[in-house]
């Protein structure tokens, strides 16, 4: 993989330029994220009641689960610029859960990541707008789709 340049990123929009490697989670992640989010449901952290009773069969990956990996997604993408510094979450414009990921014993996620924008800031900061499709390894459908913002600063 090329290394991404904060000075040179604007030169890959409308690239899908990583596809990161695979993220295991399993139902310890899940029930913590629901814990520490304050949403510990059974469909998500109730083993037995969900394959008893969930349309799906089993417990579900929380979808904020799934957008809060953005981050590290990123940052398994190369996307730490070695030319930049202190990133800054600015937000995301579109996130969409498309597709239930059930959790069964342990799923596998991935992350298609396109660069979409670039908007040069005062001081040589650039806004980076990304693409993020990820992708379970139980199903061929997107299970979510999300465009992020990410503030940087040169070095």
């Amino acid at each position: 993989m090329t290394e991404l340049l904060l000075a040179t990123i604007h030169e890959h929009i409308g690239h899908e330029v990583a596809v990161t490697e695979w993220v295991e989670l399993d139902q310890m992640q899940v029930n913590i994220f629901g814990e520490v989010t304050r949403w510990p449901k059974r469909g998500h952290n109730d083993r037995e009641w969900a394959e008893a009773h969930s349309p799906w069969g089993g417990t579900l990956v929380h979808g904020f689960f799934m957008v809060s990996l953005v981050t590290h997604f990123l940052e398994l993408g190369g996307f730490l610029y070695s030319d930049g510094r202190n990133p800054l979450n600015y937000g995301m414009d579109k996130v969409r859960i498309l597709h239930p990921v059930i959790v069964g014993d342990g799923v596998r996620l991935r992350d298609r990541i396109t660069v979409m924008a670039v908007q040069d800031k005062p001081e040589g900061r650039r806004l980076i707008k990304t693409g993020h499709r990820i992708e379970s390894d139980k199903s061929d459908k997107p299970a979510a789709y999300i465009e992020y913002l990410n503030l940087w600063q040169p070095r």
